[in-house]
């Protein structure tokens, strides 16, 4: 039997408890034999808060965990040890799919990893704001200038505004730290 990955639906804002409590409780009631990893999905992200880069932690999924594990023998019918002992987790919610959990595919599973992968490595600048809404410049040559963001480039950090200088529109390139809401 090949193991498969499930999304288990937890309380909102306890998914690291129940992580820790399914790994504590793995060796303890012998399940290594069935759950074999268990994900939160998280990437870094970066935002300036009065005047201080702070860098937190955020969950692609709030309130969801993915754990590779056997559930469901050859014959495709639910193995009740592994499912009594997830549903029996405090903080656990159930199976996405109800009482017949559905596995992700290959492809999602995948996909999922390679996200999780390239999302660790780099700090993700958090954006505030949306193409057209109206911005003011705090710092920079264009100091105090109003503006309309025209492009938002989330891999650079940056935000193509459009600020009128001597009575035209020039857009102006500029970081996030850089603008507030107008």
């Amino acid at each position: 039997m090949e193991s498969q990955w499930f999304v288990i639906h937890t309380l909102s804002g306890q998914e690291q408890k129940v992580k820790e409590n399914i790994d504590k409780r793995i060796k303890s009631e012998e399940m290594q034999e069935f759950i074999f990893q268990v994900l939160i999905p998280t990437e870094k992200v970066s935002e300036i808060k009065k005047g201080k880069r702070t860098t937190t932690v955020r969950k692609f999924f709030p309130g969801y965990l993915l754990v590779n594990m056997l559930l469901l023998d050859e014959k495709g019918q639910l193995m009740e040890k592994p499912w009594y002992f997830i549903r029996d987790t405090a903080g656990i919610i159930g199976f996405i799919g109800g009482d017949r959990p559905v596995p992700l595919r290959k492809e999602e599973v995948e996909s999922l990893l390679a996200q999780i992968q390239e999302r660790g490595e780099k700090v993700k600048p958090k954006v505030n704001y949306d193409v057209g809404d109206q911005v003011k410049i705090t710092e920079g040559p264009f100091l105090s200038c109003t503006g309309v963001i025209e492009e938002i480039d989330p891999d650079r950090g940056k935000l193509k505004v459009s600020v009128a200088i001597f009575g035209r529109n020039t857009p102006v390139e500029v970081e996030y730290s850089q603008v507030e809401r107008a």
